[in-house]
């Protein structure tokens, strides 16, 4: 084994958006910095996520949108997606697994790279080690931010699962094949995504769902639009539902789970179909969308006095809590940004909190006070007000800020509106028979908006004006003054603002 050292100002491990964001920030004040990265430059976001899985869907949702429309309808007519034409797409999008690409953006930046697993070996010191055994050591001048996102969580004591070798979001983002029979494990985002996408494809689909509804971090109308369309598109969904066992015998053939209902249900649940949770099912695959955990087990913590494996604990500036060698505000130095903070695993909200970060490491560097008031320059408040969140099936669902639940638990007195989004000129054109739903959560003490839920074909590209008044805290009397283009779907957003009024 080898040994170098080298200094930097800013080290920050993790390679994907939020670690290239934060680089990249820190690069542009002057501070040189230095990106240590296992895997491939990009992250998981650009290889087994959010690109390659939009990379499937869209074509989903072209294909719905001219079976909406008469005329369209009719030139499509009983046609399916073209698989391989699909997946080639999708291909491209990551760049066939190779990060090439990446890396010369990184290169043009003057962010310098450095491949090996990078851990903590105390205070602004990271050790490498790279493929071949060796080592180096690399310390930091000012900071170290943790950027290394977060990996998808199996259950713990399920008979037969390693043998089983299920899916993750890898496999089922990144599959040259299309499985004849899948069973989908969890009813959140990662869950019906790829329940539609592969449905689409041609996969006969079963969605396992533990609890009574789908996406349940959205409002409830959100998740009950969303099982009608999986429904309509042919998805067997099973609510109440837990797989107790599975058995691959031979590593490669067909998976037999095991199934039982939740609670000593009858396994159909709310709007159950099929045969119910109970029983068994065999499937070519099964994929487990099932939640996240941080990467931070093998990443040196306990050097410096924190606890591998869990989330790490921030503040407004994504500084890390309880850190050795940490003390005052001239100590700081330790910074997690993106999921393994947990604040939000949002990709979008993961590259927010980088501009957040780098501002404040570069203010450190530079001795000035950081502004961490609410929206101030070094506090990610978009986090906890603000973050929105697109989930693209079919019917799209597009939501930012607190849903009625959440706003109620934290105190506000408030109300909703819900408008159907079928009801406006814009959408009876955009497609034929629209049915959608429209709800703000309307603060009746400041008279602003504080949630924004709605659901339809098309409705991601509502979701930033909604943002913007989230998070601007925009009064409902000057929000009346924004004026929605007539023949659009956006003319929705009146007839909320006229319920709000009223």
């Amino acid at each position: 084994m080898t040994s170098t050292a080298e200094e930097y100002d800013v080290i920050v491990l993790g390679a994907g958006p939020t670690g290239e964001n934060v680089a990249d920030r820190t690069v542009a004040a002057g501070l040189r910095t230095v990106i240590v990265e296992a895997e491939l430059v990009g992250g998981e976001c650009s290889y087994w996520a959010c690109m390659p899985s939009k990379a499937l869907l869209r074509p989903v949702a072209a294909l719905a949108d001219a079976r909406a429309v008469a005329g369209s309808r009719e030139a499509v007519g009983d046609r399916r997606l073209d698989p391989a034409a699909v997946l080639a797409r999708r291909n491209s999008f990551t760049s066939d697994w190779k990060d090439d690409g990446q890396v010369e953006w990184l290169r043009g930046t003057g962010i310098e790279l450095v491949r090996g697993h990078g851990r903590l070996a105390g205070v602004r010191t990271v050790t490498v080690e790279a493929e071949d055994g060796s080592e180096r050591v690399l310390t930091a001048r000012h900071a170290v931010a943790v950027c290394t996102g977060s990996r998808p969580v199996l259950p713990a004591h399920v008979p037969g699962l390693a043998e089983a070798h299920p899916w993750t979001n890898r496999e089922a983002t990144g599959s040259q094949t299309v499985p004849g029979r899948l069973a989908v494990v969890g009813g959140g985002v990662v869950g019906v995504e790829m329940a539609a996408a592969w449905r689409a494809l041609g996969s006969e689909v079963v969605l396992l769902v533990r609890g009574d509804g789908l996406l349940p971090r959205m409002e409830p109308f959100a998740g009950e639009l969303v099982a009608e369309g999986l429904r309509a598109a042919g998805v067997d969904l099973r609510f109440g539902t837990e797989v107790t066992a599975l058995e691959r015998a031979d590593g490669s053939g067909p998976v037999t789970l095991t199934l039982a209902a939740r609670d000593g249900r009858n396994g159909d649940g709310k709007g159950g179909d099929g045969q119910g949770g109970t029983g068994t099912l065999t499937v070519d695959e099964v994929l487990y969308a099932t939640g996240r955990a941080p990467r931070t087990a093998d990443i040196g913590l306990e050097q410096v006095g924190l606890k591998p494996g869990g989330w790490l604990e921030v503040d407004d500036s994504c500084t890390v809590l309880g850190v050795d060698g940490a003390e005052g505000v001239d100590g700081a130095w330790l910074y997690a940004v993106g999921d393994v903070n947990h604040r939000a695993l949002l990709t979008h909200q993961g590259k927010y909190q980088a501009r957040i970060t780098g501002a404040a490491i570069a203010a450190r560097a530079e001795g000035r006070p950081l502004d961490t008031s609410r929206w101030g320059a070094h506090s990610a408040s978009a986090d906890l007000a603000g973050a929105p969140q697109v989930v693209f099936t079919q019917p799209e669902v597009a939501a930012v800020g607190l849903t009625r639940a959440a706003a109620e638990a934290a105190g506000l007195r408030v109300r909703t509106v819900d408008h159907e989004i079928g009801s406006v000129a814009g959408a009876s054109l955009y497609a034929d028979d629209y049915r959608g739903r429209a709800r703000v959560v309307f603060d009746l003490d400041r008279q602003v908006i504080v949630g924004a839920c709605l659901v339809g074909p098309g409705v991601a590209e509502l979701l930033h004006s909604a943002t913007v008044a989230v998070v601007g805290e925009v009064p409902i009397d000057r929000l009346w003054h924004a004026v929605p283009s007539y023949p659009t779907i956006s003319e929705v957003w009146l007839r909320l603002l006229e319920d709000c009024r009223g």
